[in-house]
């Protein structure tokens, strides 16, 4: 039999040995964040656009920071929904992060009500990357060389001119359909996959503008195309000739919107915060300023509430004009 002395001794020892694992620190319970795997970041358009570069400039610095290697995975289509949904359905444990362009924040889930996904509770706000300025550019070998002989022309010719866009629903295209509710005027909307494939139809003259968010600089610069206008409020400091569209006559006329980094529902909020941390560092470093400055745009270093702020006034100003244009997704 027994000594009940030895059961009594044994309860004793395991039950310190239990207290002790529960006086333990919580971080020494739960694996560390990053382990060794790679975090994958889906951007929800194709390389070459801008939310592939603003990806691409701050996945550097923050894979540093963490100590862990940051994939960059383009998953483009439908205007940003596939990339997104794919975040969407992915675990959410820290190893996926979404790079969404602002029209796909913004504006596509105000023209589809069949979404694979709920934007509102299947996706968090982690960090802002940049606020996106639209530019209208059009071909150098136009006819019209301003902006009030550009619309003269359209007015001249009504569905003979041709704009392009990276998808429906997104925010070149809500410019587009903006720009011709304000000046009145009617053109014909081309969708694409991307503003790359954009910006080379643009070039090889089988579009006649588009509502540019900033990668076109170049080709304007060398002039290959003519930058008429900014579709902010403000003019930009790369072509601070350029008068904005509210100068020339439309009141109100912005077309901005913020390039972010999303997380699945359910991150754990430690995570959400370290990575809001590095992408805020990582956006006031020089080489990523830079970066994004080439687009026109501006770093956002803001906390994840500031963004779900900054995407909710968005929505509310890109619901005016899809409601009356009646903008659909297909």
């Amino acid at each position: 039999m027994q000594d009940p002395r030895f059961n009594r001794r044994q309860l004793l020892s395991s039950g310190l040995a239990l207290a002790g694992l529960s006086a333990l620190p919580a971080h020494a319970q739960t694996p560390a964040w990053p382990a060794a795997k790679p975090i994958r970041l889906i951007v929800n358009f194709p390389a070459g656009g801008s939310p592939d570069a603003v990806a691409r400039a701050v996945a550097g610095p923050v894979s540093a920071a963490i100590g862990q290697q940051i994939v960059v995975d383009n998953r483009g289509g439908a205007g940003g929904i596939i990339g997104a949904d794919a975040v969407a359905k992915s675990p959410a444990d820290g190893y996926t992060f979404l790079l969404s362009s602002g029209s796909a924040a913004a504006i596509v889930p105000l023209l589809n009500n069949k979404m694979p996904y709920d934007a509102a509770k299947d996706l968090i706000p982690v960090a802002a990357g940049a606020r996106l300025e639209l530019f209208l550019v059009v071909r150098a070998d136009a006819p019209y060389k301003t902006y009030a002989e550009f619309v003269a022309h359209a007015k001249r010719n009504p569905g003979r001119l041709s704009y392009g866009s990276p998808g429906n629903g997104t925010s070149p295209h809500i410019a587009g359909e903006m720009l011709k509710s304000q000046a009145g005027i009617f053109t014909v909307h081309i969708p694409y996959r991307g503003s790359a494939a954009v910006l080379q139809d643009l070039l090889a003259g089988s579009l006649d503008y588009t509502f540019d968010p900033g990668i076109a600089f170049s080709h304007v610069r060398s002039g290959r195309l003519r930058l008429l206008a900014v579709g902010s409020v403000k003019r930009t400091p790369m072509f601070p000739d350029a008068p904005t569209l509210i100068e020339l006559g439309l009141p109100g006329f912005d077309a901005g919107t913020t390039h972010g980094f999303w997380a699945p529902a359910g991150t754990p909020p430690e995570i959400v915060d370290r990575m809001n941390r590095e992408i805020n560092r990582a956006l006031g470093t020089q080489p990523v300023i830079d970066v994004i400055r080439s687009l026109g745009a501006e770093p956002q270093p803001i906390t994840p509430r500031q963004f779900s702020e900054v995407i909710r006034a968005d929505m509310a100003r890109y619901a005016k004009i899809i409601q009356e244009r009646k903008i659909t997704q297909d």
